[in-house]
C-alpha cells in the first residue's frame, strides 16, 4: 500500500475536502470523461446524496460542483473569478467548461439534493449527467467523495482494496506492524521509509520541494487567521476568536502570571486560526481533511516556536511520519467524517501528529507507533455533528482539543520504551468498526448531536 505524502496534503479550499474539494474534483473528472466521448453534448446535470445533500448547503457543495463543471479546481482556485463566474451560470443558464461547448444549466433545476438513502458506495455520492438537444442523459458517472479531496468513481471504489499502488516502492507496507518490521530489518527511521517510498515515484527534488511547498500554505493560513477578525459566513454567526487569543497572549508573554497550562492556548490558537480560514473557504492543506486541518499545523508550529532545541530542518521528517500514520488510518478504516464520524478526520489528525512530534523529539519507531495509538484511541467514538451542517460548531475548536491530545500522546510514549497493550493497527480497526456501527446521524448529516440540540439560526 502506498499512499503518497502529497494525496494526504493537498492544497486546496475550504470549508470541506469531502464536501467542497472532493465535488469540484469529481466534476474535473467528468469533464474529462466528456471531452474524451464521441457524443454531442448539449447540457449537463447533476444529484447529490447522502451527506452531500444533507450538509451539501453549508458545505457549499452545491457551488463546489457548479464551479467545477466550469472548469474550477481546487489547488488553483480564484475566489473573485469563481464569484464573477457563478453569477454568471446563474444569469445565463449556461456553464463553458474549457475545451467543451456550452452547455445548458440552471442551478436551480439541474443539480439536486437527494435527500434519500444514501447510494449504494459511500455515504458522500453524486452523480454527474450529460445531456443531448432533446435533453436526453447519453453519459452519466456516479463519484463518491471518500474524504481527505479523495474521490473515485463506483467501478474504482469496488475495486479500492484489490488494487496494490506499491509497486516500484521500496518499503510498501500495510499495517503499523509492517512498517515497524521495516524499520527494524532496514534499520532505517519512518521517516526515512516513507522519504524512500517518495523519491522511488517523485524524485528527490521534487520530494523536497513539494514537502516545503506544503508546510509554507499550511504555515501562511496560520498567519492570516490569527490576524483576521470578524463573523464567520453561512448564518451561525460565529465570531473569529483566534486573533483575540494570540493577541492576549501575546500581551501576556514574559509576564511572570502566566500559568503553565497557558501553553495549551498557544496549541489551540494556531489550530484555530487554520480552521477559522478554511470555514472562510480560504486556502488549507487537508490534513488529512479539511474539517481537521489544523491539528498537525498547529502541532508542527508548537514545535518550532516552544519548544527548546527545535529546527526547521525537521519540518518534513514530522510530515512525512505524519503522512505514514494518515496512510494507514485511510488505508484500512476512514478519514471521512460522513464515514466514520469525526473519530475518523480529527482522530486521524490527531495520531498524524502525535506520530510527527514524537519522530522530531527524538522517538524510536515504536514510541511514534505508541503515540500515533494513544492520540487515535482517545478520539474512538467521536461524532461528526457540524452544526447547520458548517464546519464551524464544533469543528473550529476540535482540533484545537485534537492538537493538545497529539502533544499529550507523544509525551507520553517518550516516557516509555515503545511497548504497549493495545497495537495502532487495532485501534485502527476499532475505528473502522465503530464508524460501521455508528448511526448515521452522527455522521456528518447534522441530524443528530449538537446539530439538532443547538439552535442554529
Amino acid at each position: 500500500m502506498f499512499l503518497s505524502v502529497f494525496e494526504m496534503f493537498k492544497v486546496g479550499i475550504g470549508p470541506s475536502s469531502s464536501h467542497t474539494m472532493g465535488p469540484m474534483v469529481a466534476a474535473a473528472r467528468f469533464l474529462d470523461l466528456m471531452r474524451t466521448s464521441p457524443f454531442t453534448f448539449r447540457g449537463v446535470r447533476g444529484s447529490l446524496h447522502g451527506s452531500l445533500a444533507f450538509t451539501g448547503i453549508g458545505h457549499a457543495t452545491d457551488r463546489a460542483t457548479i464551479l467545477g463543471l466550469a472548469g474550477f479546481q481546487p489547488e488553483t482556485y480564484d475566489h473573485a473569478k469563481a464569484q464573477s463566474t457563478l453569477e454568471e451560470i446563474r444569469d445565463s443558464h449556461v456553464i463553458t467548461p474549457p475545451g467543451l461547448p456550452a452547455l445548458k444549466f440552471n442551478p436551480k433545476d439541474d443539480l439536486r439534493f437527494d435527500f434519500g438513502p444514501n447510494l449504494p458506495g459511500h455515504a458522500n455520492g453524486m452523480i454527474l449527467m450529460a445531456t443531448d438537444a432533446q435533453g436526453d442523459v447519453v453519459l452519466q458517472e456516479t463519484y463518491y467523495s471518500v474524504g481527505g479531496g479523495f474521490v473515485v468513481d463506483a467501478r474504482e471504489l469496488s475495486q479500492a482494496k484489490d488494487l496494490d499502488s506499491s509497486t516500484g516502492v521500496p518499503y510498501p507496507f500495510k499495517t503499523a506492524e509492517e512498517m515497524l518490521h521495516m524499520a527494524e530489518t532496514s534499520g532505517k527511521s519512518i521517516a526515512q521509509i516513507k522519504r524512500a517510498n517518495e523519491v522511488s515515484c517523485s524524485g528527490h527534488d521534487q520530494v523536497t520541494s513539494g514537502i516545503a511547498r506544503i508546510w509554507k500554505v499550511m504555515s501562511d493560513c496560520i498567519e492570516r487567521g490569527l490576524v483576521q477578525d470578524g463573523t464567520l459566513p453561512g448564518g451561525l454567526h460565529v465570531k473569529r476568536r483566534a486573533k483575540g487569543i494570540y493577541d492576549a497572549l501575546m500581551d501576556e508573554r514574559g509576564k511572570n502570571l502566566v500559568a503553565p497550562h497557558t501553553i495549551n492556548d498557544w496549541m489551540c490558537v494556531y489550530a484555530m486560526a487554520v480552521n477559522e480560514e478554511n470555514a472562510a473557504g480560504g486556502q488549507v492543506v487537508t490534513a488529512p481533511t479539511n474539517g481537521a486541518a489544523g491539528v498537525v499545523p498547529a502541532v508542527l508550529r508548537y514545535y518550532l516556536d516552544h519548544v527548546p532545541g527545535a529546527s526547521s530542518k525537521r519540518i518534513e521528517e514530522f510530515l512525512l511520519t505524519a503522512s505514514a500514520i494518515g496512510g494507514l488510518v485511510k488505508f484500512n478504516a476512514s478519514i471521512s467524517g460522513a464515514e466514520a464520524g469525526c473519530q475518523a478526520e480529527v482522530g486521524g489528525a490527531s495520531a498524524m501528529a502525535a506520530a510527527g512530534l514524537c519522530s522530531v523529539l527524538g522517538g524510536s519507531p515504536e514510541q511514534i507507533e505508541n503515540a500515533a495509538e494513544i492520540a487515535l484511541e482517545h478520539h474512538l467514538g467521536m461524532t461528526c455533528d457540524p452544526v447547520k451542517g458548517l464546519v464551524q460548531v464544533p469543528c473550529i475548536e476540535r482540533n484545537g482539543l485534537g492538537a493538545i491530545k497529539a502533544v499529550s500522546a507523544a509525551s507520553l510514549a517518550l516516557r516509555g520504551d515503545g511497548t504497549h497493550l493495545v497495537p495502532l493497527d487495532a485501534c485502527i480497526e476499532t475505528l473502522r468498526q465503530t464508524g460501521v456501527d455508528m448511526s448515521d446521524r452522527y455522521k456528518e448529516t447534522s441530524l443528530g448531536g449538537l446539530a439538532v440540540n443547538v439552535p442554529n439560526c
